[in-house]
């Protein structure tokens, strides 16, 4: 019996795909860049999981043949996209009307800093990723036009390219969580205000946008 070989192109183009995926400036992006400038490493990577939990699971989805989840999404987009716009406008003002502060204030604090911190970030940064229906029938686009180009025909080939696309994910929130932490401490609090209000109005503007898209189909507008 032969034994299986995977196509030599999965892995290399699962990771690109997984960085590209997580590189533009988004809610969550914006969440997640947030929480590592306040919060050092550790809280960029938990925020970051969270968005790559969300993304792997819908890349899963995709790649198993679940069309009723894309069904599901086409069905009730315009509920989901107001469950979702409302969420964001939520952490928006939360995030603005926030009193800054540095959780991680030194050296010596950020070393001893823990992924266990900050693990309330996971589920708020996937529950908004799930909850934009944009990014989940874009990402189903994308892992069908990827598996087609790298001639996806297993189970074993669909596992292996979700899990390239976490792992590239995961290496750009890693890589920015550690480039921000470096250079962190360099903030101060009046400009970490800045940044929570620039942080928090982005989120919210995301809010209205996904929101008064759905008013606007309705013919209500």
């Amino acid at each position: 019996m032969l034994s299986y070989i995977p196509n030599p192109l999965i892995i290399p183009i699962g990771l690109i795909v997984g960085m590209l995926i997580a590189a533009p400036v988004g809610p969550v992006n914006v969440l997640c860049i947030q929480r590592a400038i306040e919060r050092g490493f550790w809280g960029g990577v938990a925020a970051g999981i969270g968005s790559v939990m969300g993304d792997g699971l819908i890349a899963l989805c995709a790649g198993l043949g679940v069309g009723t989840v894309s069904g599901v999404v086409q069905e009730h987009r315009a509920t989901i996209q107001v469950i979702g716009g409302l969420a964001l406008i939520a952490f928006g003002l939360r995030l603005y009307y926030s009193a800054p502060r540095l959780k991680m204030t030194s050296e010596a604090d950020a070393q001893t800093a823990r992924l266990k911190d900050f693990v309330w970030d996971i589920p708020q940064t996937f529950f908004l990723t799930i909850t934009n229906p944009g990014a989940v029938l874009g990402l189903f686009a994308v892992f069908g036009g990827v598996t087609t180009f790298v001639e996806v025909h297993s189970t074993i080939d669909v596992l292996l390219l979700v899990a390239a696309i976490v792992c590239g994910s995961m290496l750009w929130w890693i890589t920015l969580s550690n480039v921000i932490s470096r250079y962190r401490h360099r903030i101060d609090l009046h400009v970490l205000q800045i940044v929570n209000r620039v942080a928090g109005l982005l989120l919210a503007l995301f809010g209205g946008v996904l929101i008064a898209e759905v008013i606007m189909k309705s013919g209500n507008f």
